[in-house]
């Protein structure tokens, strides 16, 4: 069979009563709010400083242009882009209500070998971005406890990784104070691995107790970051937006190819189509809601943060509280490093959620081991790869440096998205008479100028990006020939279970 076989659409359909079936347990408001769990985390509490003021090696070698006060429009031209995407993505899961997310739509429209790739990208985006936000989410919980007056010891919240490439000369010093064995530095980030490791144990006990207590932590986000705004509105100097953007566009392009890992995540929510009641009408609410509301809320705090200090000085781990801290509003710093601590916690939940389905679903199809599709008697959730995830995000964790992996992320979400805009425009034609509970509006323009426009801001990131991502793919199209091509089911003629639908 050819490297683009299809799977058919109804094949993945019928996979809705497989004997590991997921449970279907979500509403349009819950995943409303497990879009804003996802987006609203790593992006707009710590890579919008780097968006804003751009970064700088040690060795003063400019690896990207910030975007200054015009981060905004930095915001405002993602929302848009990000808007397309989301529609397709809307169309997609109404009409595939499948686990798989755009692994499960490129199946479907472009192919099998696409589809792997896909899948392999969505390990960026979910997986290895997740190690990104647990470094952050490390950042601001040693900046909440400072606030008691307790502190970790350096070597124990800074990663090797992030060390070695810092360009601030008391981190770098770390490489000769901290302790050693065998003459290693022993520089470790504690409490990154052990966040991730409790947010897995919490998925372990199921999709429901995890949506709970998502829709909380969304709640104390959304209170902290309307403090923010408040607070941060009455103590704008309006000289920090002079100039407005001090790279022009070339800054406000940079400052979006990153502030993108800012709405990865919208499109984690077709991730919950198989456990979503009536997903043919909640999943388009759920993922454009979602991320009406975010791109709403960016624009606000950006403007709010780049008034408050000049944009250059918001280039921390910590941007928000720092900005706060420099105004001298402490009380309210330390309730936005609070609130950050919990957004960021939602955002490992939600992307931990989702990687798991996406390995569930490849496991499914025989481009995975079959244990990858093993879901538990009990908890109905796919634990093998629950487990598997969250430890090896854990371990990633302890070491790694964010800003590094926020390009890797974003520019294999990015090419995830340009795929399923094309994927819509070729099921139209291949599958025209197919029932669309959503429908893209406008399909040529929207599609084609969606996919550009994720093609286009991947042209804002770094070269050292697509270099590591070339070398990703590499490895994914190795693998997939070694087990994939020869285990899928789609090849060996392997039809799925099919089981009595519920009476």
């Amino acid at each position: 069979m050819s490297l683009f076989a299809r799977k058919p659409i109804a094949d993945l359909l019928v996979e809705e009563g497989h004997p590991n079936a997921l449970k279907r347990a979500l509403g349009a408001g819950d995943l409303i709010m497990l879009a804003i769990g996802a987006v609203i985390g790593a992006g707009i509490f710590s890579s919008i400083g780097t968006a804003a003021a751009g970064e700088i090696l040690p060795s003063g070698v400019v690896v990207r242009y910030g975007a200054g006060p015009a981060l905004v429009v930095s915001f405002i031209l993602l929302g848009a882009v990000c808007g397309l995407a989301a529609l397709c993505y809307a169309e997609l899961a109404s009409m595939i209500p499948q686990a798989g997310s755009a692994y499960a739509y490129s199946y479907a429209t472009l192919g099998e070998i696409v589809a792997w790739i896909i899948g392999w990208d969505l390990i960026l985006e979910y997986a290895v971005g997740n190690v990104a936000v647990a470094v952050a989410w490390a950042g601001y919980f040693s900046s909440f406890l400072s606030a008691f007056g307790i502190s970790f010891p350096e070597w124990a919240t800074h990663g090797y990784r992030a060390v070695t490439l810092s360009s601030d000369p008391a981190v770098q010093s770390l490489l000769q104070t901290a302790p050693r064995v065998a003459g290693v530095p022993i520089l470790v980030n504690i409490p990154a691995f052990a966040i991730v490791m409790a947010i897995t144990w919490l998925l372990l006990r199921g999709v429901r107790e995890s949506a709970r207590a998502n829709n909380i932590m969304v709640v104390v986000k959304l209170l902290v970051l309307g403090l923010f705004v408040v607070v941060g509105a009455m103590n704008i100097d309006t000289s920090n937006y002079v100039p407005f953007a001090p790279n022009g566009w070339r800054g406000i392009h940079q400052g979006a190819a990153i502030v993108f890992f800012a709405y990865i995540g919208f499109d984690a929510i077709s991730t919950a189509a198989e456990e979503t009641k009536n997903p043919q009408r909640n999943m388009p609410i759920g993922i454009l809601g979602g991320l009406a509301i975010c791109t709403v809320i960016y624009v606000i705090v950006g403007a709010v943060a780049t008034g408050i200090v000049p944009y250059a000085e918001l280039k921390a781990a910590d941007p928000l509280s720092k900005a706060l801290t420099m105004a001298g509003l402490e009380t309210a710093s330390w309730i936005v490093a609070f609130g950050a601590v919990v957004s960021l916690t939602a955002v490992l939940l939600v992307f931990q959620y989702g990687q798991p389905r996406i390995f569930y679903a490849m496991g499914r199809d025989g481009l995975l081991p079959r244990w990858a599709s093993k879901v538990h008697h009990k908890s109905r959730v796919p634990h093998i790869t629950t487990l598997v995830t969250g430890v090896a995000v854990a371990l990633g964790a302890l070491f790694a440096d964010e800003n590094e992996i926020y390009d890797l992320t974003n520019i294999g979400t990015l090419s995830a998205f340009a795929i399923v805009c094309i994927g819509v425009l070729v099921l139209r034609y291949t599958d025209p008479d197919r029932p669309r509970p959503f429908r893209v509006p406008f399909v040529w323009p929207v599609t084609v100028i969606g996919a550009g426009s994720c093609i286009y801001i991947m042209t804002g990131l770094p070269v050292r990006a697509w270099e590591r991502f070339g070398i990703w793919l590499a490895i994914g199209i190795a693998l997939y020939f070694v087990y994939g091509f020869r285990n899928s089911t789609l090849r060996r003629g392997v039809r799925p279970e099919r089981i009595p639908p519920p009476q």
